[in-house]
């Protein structure tokens, strides 16, 4: 057996038209993985035919996750274009709101939580019926982040959608682990993506606060989620189960 060979796997990858998500689906095809991008945004289908002209197999499917109308007949339609069968979900999409907390508004906070969190165990819920069906493994892998350990700064939304997924990712595993799934959740750090760009500018005071921290000193990057995906969605990763781990260059434990 080759640990981290994912050569024959089928995986769906949420929000992977661009940022960590993006990286992270770069990351499974490279270990041999056939993916699908699910995302909103339209260039979803550009980033696909990219990855296809590196000579990857990738296919995409434009879908507004945080609508129930339209989101099981999107996963279903993705994993049609895996050729019927599914070995790997990785719900890395994800919004952010910035209000301090007694401004939030309570449409902004609902639009977070229903994307965040809402979605995510509906696609968990679509993924491990569908490797029940099968009557295989599966790997579920879904984005936490350093606010599922700690508060955060006016983005309290983003904090409680996040504290929810390290939890349901517990939950899930308590019940589906004996079924043969894994579900375990990566924790990024701060990492030098779109989502950042406010904190990115060094003229932010808490950009210089958030780089002392971090005992790297540097940002992540998408190619730094990688490693831990591929990991996880591998056989190298079958007694992980209802893990919550950071990729955070150490910012967590200083």
């Amino acid at each position: 057996m080759k640990l981290n060979d994912l050569t024959g796997k089928t995986a769906i990858v949420t929000g992977a038209a661009q940022g960590l998500s993006c990286g992270m689906a770069e990351g499974l095809m490279e270990a041999g993985a056939k993916v699908c991008i699910m995302d909103i945004n339209p260039k979803a289908e550009e980033t696909a035919k990219q990855f296809v002209e590196k000579g990857y197999e990738c296919e995409a499917v434009i879908t507004d996750l945080g609508n129930d109308e339209t989101r099981e007949a999107a996963f279903s339609q993705a994993v049609e274009k895996l050729g019927g069968h599914l070995d790997i979900l990785v719900n890395g999409a994800g919004v952010q709101r910035r209000y301090p907390s007694e401004e939030f508004p309570l449409k902004e906070w609902d639009f977070v939580i229903n994307v965040n969190l809402r979605s995510v165990f509906a696609l968990c819920q679509l993924a491990g019926k569908t490797f029940m069906k099968q009557d295989s493994k599966g790997k579920i892998i879904n984005i936490a982040s350093m606010l599922s350990f700690f508060g955060g700064y006016t983005v309290p939304a983003y904090a409680a959608s996040k504290g929810g997924v390290a939890q349901v990712t517990k939950a899930l595993c308590n019940e589906w682990a004996e079924k043969g799934i894994n579900v375990n959740a990566l924790a990024p750090g701060y990492m030098a993506t779109e989502m950042n760009t406010a904190l990115l500018d060094p003229s932010n005071p808490r950009n210089a606060a958030i780089t002392n921290r971090i005992p790297k000193k540097e940002w992540g990057t998408p190619d730094d989620m990688k490693g831990p995906v591929v990991w996880l969605a591998s056989d190298a990763s079958d007694y992980i189960n209802g893990a919550v781990i950071p990729v955070d260059g150490g910012y967590l434990v200083r």
